[in-house]
């Protein structure tokens, strides 16, 4: 099996701006529980936009509606890379992630349920299915050789699966109204994409245009946004072992240093400000709080390892390349990350409750800390200890 020398560059610079993922993430919570904290909250509930076209928010959905949906562009313009010629070409790596995330969703669930099921919280039962792919791509990529690439794009894959369902689930479940006409409109440029591709269209123009008409109309049929990002990546065209740069080779170079290096960092500066309130601490070991740091923690490892051993023992999946069983539960770990889609989802289960809304979201930023420590621990002991063996060999 290959990995691409795209997926290569993307996951170095992942590992150049982790550091600056994380340092942003203590600069806004910093910033939130100082005497700035009102103003920065004031900047993010800004409205920019123009009614004309209804598209008048206020900042930070224009950061996790838009922005992100650039940064999934990536992602799939990557993952797509993969399935056509590198790692997940061969359908029983192909099939793990996708096995995975259905586990990883599954299990957190069913845990959070278990702890909540017939009090006012039991409908935040999707806050622990989602994985944040930002930040755990950039811890992952930050221990560098100790991870196999073939890992990483597991994590990468898994956790894209693990959005999109969570979408799925917003849509279905925690969505007022889906708005048809909108979806079908969404469904129209994704045909006139596809047909694009089909008849080998190969300058971005033709692309990037029709792309920005899916995403507004995805964003007014009351679906996340952001998959119009990965819906897009999926229609660019590409080849097959050639020497000529391929129209989604050439996306790819352009958006790397966007996305890693001012986006991201947006990101994380826009979705950590969390205002610490007393009672919080408390809050996390109730029912509410034990539903979301284990289904989050626990239910990942569990949901991720167990599903993935199922179907690896039937022969119809296989383990990444050069990777251990330990490495796919650090892995796993790590997609414990809920964060930014844990706490849209908290948002969205809890209207008008703002005290709930508060809880929900310490508790998911602690289940985050501990899932990325536990991940990031593991996986470097284990790299370190492969790298010894490596070396005494």
């Amino acid at each position: 099996m290959t990995i691409t020398n795209y997926f290569k560059k993307f996951l170095h610079s992942s590992q150049s701006s982790g550091i600056i993922l994380i340092l942003c993430v203590a600069i806004s919570l910093l910033i939130a529980n100082s005497s700035l904290g009102e103003s920065f909250q004031n900047l993010l509930d800004k409205n920019i936009g123009t009614e004309l076209f209804h598209l008048n928010y206020p900042l930070s959905i224009w950061i996790n509606d838009g922005l992100m949906a650039i940064f999934f562009l990536l992602v799939g313009l990557e993952i797509k890379r993969e399935i056509v010629e590198g790692e997940l070409s061969n359908f029983k790596s192909a099939s793990l992630p996708i096995i995975a995330a259905i586990g990883g969703m599954i299990v957190p669930a069913a845990i959070y349920f278990l702890f909540n099921h017939g009090t006012e919280y039991a409908k935040g039962w999707g806050i622990p299915m989602a994985t944040d792919i930002a930040f755990s791509l950039a811890i992952i990529s930050m221990l560098g050789r100790k991870v196999p690439l073939s890992l990483k794009i597991f994590l990468a894959a898994l956790a894209i699966v693990d959005d999109l369902g969570a979408i799925l689930v917003i849509a279905v479940f925690y969505t007022d109204q889906i708005h048809w006409d909108y979806l079908g409109l969404s469904a129209l440029m994704v045909t006139i994409l596809v047909a694009l591709n089909f008849f080998n269209f190969k300058k971005h123009i033709f692309y990037i245009i029709p792309g920005l008409f899916l995403w507004y109309f995805m964003h007014h049929s009351g679906i996340h946004a952001t998959i119009a990002g990965v819906l897009l990546a999926f229609t660019i065209p590409t080849n097959i072992s050639t020497t000529e740069i391929s129209p989604l080779e050439k996306l790819e170079q352009k958006l790397h240093l966007p996305v890693n290096f001012l986006i991201m960092p947006i990101f994380a500066l826009a979705n950590t400000n969390i205002t610490f309130q007393s009672g919080m601490v408390d809050g996390l070991f109730t029912n509410f709080g034990y539903g979301i740091i284990l289904g989050l923690f626990l239910g990942k490892l569990l949901g991720i390892t167990f599903f993935s051993w199922i179907f690896i023992k039937l022969k119809i999946s296989s383990l990444p390349d050069q990777s251990s069983w330990t490495q796919v539960m650090g892995a796993a770990l790590l997609a414990g990350i809920g964060f930014t889609m844990s706490i849209f989802i908290a948002l969205l289960s809890f209207k008008g409750h703002p005290e709930i809304q508060d809880e929900a979201k310490f508790a998911v930023l602690v289940a985050s800390l501990i899932s990325g420590f536990a991940g990031y621990s593991l996986l470097r002991y284990v790299g370190k200890k492969k790298i010894t063996k490596t070396a005494k060999a």
